[in-house]
C-alpha cells in the first residue's frame, strides 16, 4: 500500500457508521486500528470468525492424548512401581497430568498459530502510519494506490459524513 487515506474518528460508534458506509460502496477498509476492542467491529468489517477454536481444540486433544498415553506407557510398561496397592493402570491418578498437558499444548497452538497466521515473529516488518493513533483516537485506512481522484473525493465525502474528524491522503 503506497498511496492511503486516513481517517481518525474520537468515537467509536461513528467509527463503526464510517467502515458500513465504505463498506457500502463496495471499498473495503485495508486496515482499522483502535485503542480497544470495539464490539460489533467484526461484524461491521465482514470478518468471518475464527479458526482459532479449532487450532486449540486440535492441539488441546493431542497435548491430552500425550499426557495419558505417556503416563499410561511409563506406569505400565517402563517403570511399574506397587506403591499403597494402587494398580498399574490408575486412570483417576493421570487425570491431572492429562488436563495440564492439555492446556499447555491447546495454549501454544493457538500462539503458534496466531503467529503464523498474522505474519509475525522474527524478521517481521512493522508499519507505523501514525504514533498516536491507538493512544486517544480510532483510525481507518483505505487503499488509494488504484483510485481516481474522483473516487478519493466520494469516499472522503463519506467518511466525514460518518463523523471522522481528520481526513488525510497519504503517499
Amino acid at each position: 500500500m503506497n498511496k492511503f487515506i486516513t481517517a481518525y474518528y474520537h468515537d467509536e460508534e461513528d467509527l463503526i457508521k464510517g467502515v458500513r458506509q465504505i463498506r457500502s460502496l463496495g471499498i473495503e477498509p485495508a486496515d482499522v486500528r483502535t485503542p480497544f476492542p470495539v464490539h460489533g467491529l467484526d461484524k461491521a468489517l465482514g470478518l468471518k470468525r475464527s479458526r482459532l477454536t479449532r487450532v486449540a481444540f486440535v492441539g488441546g486433544a493431542i497435548g491430552g492424548l500425550i499426557g495419558f498415553f505417556f503416563q499410561a506407557w511409563v506406569f505400565t510398561k517402563a517403570y511399574p512401581l506397587n506403591f499403597g496397592g494402587k494398580p498399574f493402570f490408575a486412570v483417576p491418578s493421570f487425570m491431572p497430568v492429562t488436563f495440564e498437558m492439555t492446556v499447555l499444548f491447546a495454549a501454544f497452538s493457538m500462539v503458534i498459530a496466531f503467529f503464523i497466521h498474522n505474519k509475525l515473529g522474527p524478521g517481521a516488518k512493522t508499519v507505523i502510519y501514525d504514533e498516536q493513533v491507538t493512544d486517544d483516537r480510532f483510525q481507518v485506512l483505505v487503499d488509494a494506490d488504484d483510485k481516481d481522484e474522483s473516487e478519493l473525493q466520494r469516499i472522503e465525502k463519506v467518511l466525514s459524513e460518518a463523523g471522522a474528524q481528520g481526513i488525510q491522503l497519504k503517499s
